[in-house]
């Protein structure tokens, strides 16, 4: 089978509700990276000095050596900017998820006892605030759990949610396996929380953000100013708050860093964001812990069969009769790029009418004569399928009167004498007098328009049963 893990759906067109406590429209997610002291240096058994995240530009590791410049940058951030946003916070009393480098946690003692009296949540940032991409999985995996041991030893309690940040394609898989982790982060793909499927576990995820995030300000393209912060800051709000006053309630991440937003030029912005957003009624400020409780409560994980991960026979078993008498098109769609995109009703008729759109003429011409004549013998033996005597029935096929049956039989034999199969109408989008002016009109059709018309009659006949079938 090839399938395709990537999600291109999410929630779709139609969110849930976040229904978040107190009828807030927004939740506000104030996440601050503590990384001072688990960044890349000799000093911690790393090849070379850090690059990533500080203001000097351009900078390039140091290979064997310390890096003096880099590492003062990341001291203000413990010495000074971890300080000067604890105060910000605290006296707003505005609650805080720390992502914390288990490493840096140990090498800060002070700043970790001013987080736990604060009350703020105090997750995993990983072991080391190193690249995760090109490790083993083994080595991975050993990583993970050195960090959440690690973390345990000097928090005092193990972390119940997990960010890595510049993780690998293994990463979230690997957390998840660990089955101890409230919420994970490594995702950037919604404004919602979501359940992801892992093996046997559903584990929640609490997407976090790389561009509402003053790491923008040591990166290209990025802000040069506290006021462009918090213009891009204001305008997410803004378009949050708006979507949650019309029923539709967003979660928005903002994520800081000690050395960067701590700098007393670029927490000026974050402080008219503050003043802005604390002038509003109904907005939430919780941590990811409180979000992740919420979200369990409120929204529980129910598991589902998905298409994408059926086995063949299953497949076919279950969507052989979406098509009328034509199993050979759910076993042909079964072989084709699934994925996510194809376990609702809209992505699985689409997957399953390009098999019969590419089919030969032949054999679509198989699939317009299986359908029954409506109203005609097989119905009355009572020898339709499931499907079709619900879908006649639901037009009032089965309650006609003899005029009215006679009518229909005229019509059918008329019809099939002239175009060499039945004709076929989605009858669930009609009514039995829709119906039978539609049978008048396209009876004097050319067949080659005709089989046009019932092959698009088809398809749609298809979709409406996948929709009692699928979300």
């Amino acid at each position: 089978m090839n399938r395709y893990p990537r999600d291109f759906t999410g929630y779709g067109a139609n969110p849930p509700d976040a229904a978040w406590p107190g009828g807030a429209k927004i939740a506000v997610s104030v996440v601050l990276n503590y990384e001072e002291g688990g960044e890349n240096n000799v000093l911690h058994g790393d090849a070379g000095s850090e690059a990533f995240l500080s203001d000097i530009a351009g900078a390039a590791a140091w290979p064997g050596q310390r890096h003096w410049n880099m590492e003062s940058l990341y001291d203000y951030g413990a010495r000074a900017g971890f300080w000067r946003l604890h105060r910000l916070f605290t006296t707003r009393n505005i609650p805080v998820t720390i992502y914390g480098v288990a490493t840096a946690l140990a090498r800060n003692p002070e700043q970790v006892a001013a987080m736990k009296a604060a009350g703020w949540e105090i997750a995993s940032h990983g072991l080391k605030w190193v690249e995760h991409r090109d490790m083993p999985e083994a080595e991975e995996r050993a990583a993970i759990a050195e960090a959440v041991r690690l973390h345990t030893e000097v928090v005092g309690q193990r972390p119940r949610g997990w960010y890595t940040g510049r993780c690998s394609v293994n990463t979230l898989r690997l957390v998840a396996e660990t089955d101890g982790f409230d919420w994970i982060s490594d995702t950037y793909d919604d404004d919602l929380p979501y359940w992801a499927e892992i093996g046997p576990r559903d584990q929640l995820i609490i997407p976090y953000t790389l561009e509402a995030n003053d790491m923008r300000f040591a990166t290209a393209p990025g802000y040069i100013e506290g006021e462009q912060f918090f213009q891009y800051l204001k305008d997410s709000f803004d378009v949050l708050y708006a979507e949650g006053a019309a029923g539709a309630a967003k979660m928005f991440s903002i994520g800081l860093h000690c050395r960067l937003i701590g700098r007393p030029g670029k927490i000026a912005g974050l402080m008219r964001f503050l003043d802005y957003a604390q002038s509003h009624a109904d907005v939430w400020f919780p941590r990811r812990m409180d979000i992740a409780a919420h979200w369990a409560a409120t929204h529980p994980h129910q598991r589902r069969t998905r298409p994408s991960q059926m086995d063949h026979d299953s497949f076919v078993a279950r969507f052989g009769g979406v098509f009328e008498h034509s199993a050979w098109i759910a076993s042909r769609a079964h072989a084709l790029e699934l994925g996510p995109a194809h376990d609702s009703a809209t992505g699985l008729h689409n997957a399953l009418a390009r098999m019969f759109r590419s089919a030969t003429p032949a054999e679509r011409l198989g699939v317009l004569t299986a359908h029954p004549d409506l109203a005609g013998k097989l119905a009355a033996a009572k020898r339709l399928t499931a499907e079709s005597t619900a879908e006649q029935a639901s037009a009032a096929l089965d309650a006609l009167t003899d005029a009215e049956r006679a009518q229909f039989e005229q019509l059918n034999a008329a019809y099939v004498a002239k175009h060499g199969f039945p004709f076929i109408i989605a009858v669930r989008d009609n009514t039995k007098d829709s119906i039978l002016a539609a049978f008048q009109t396209r009876i004097g059709n050319d067949t080659e328009t005709e089989f046009t018309t019932a092959c698009a009659q088809v398809e749609r006949i298809a979709e409406l049963r996948l929709k009692d079938m699928l979300p």
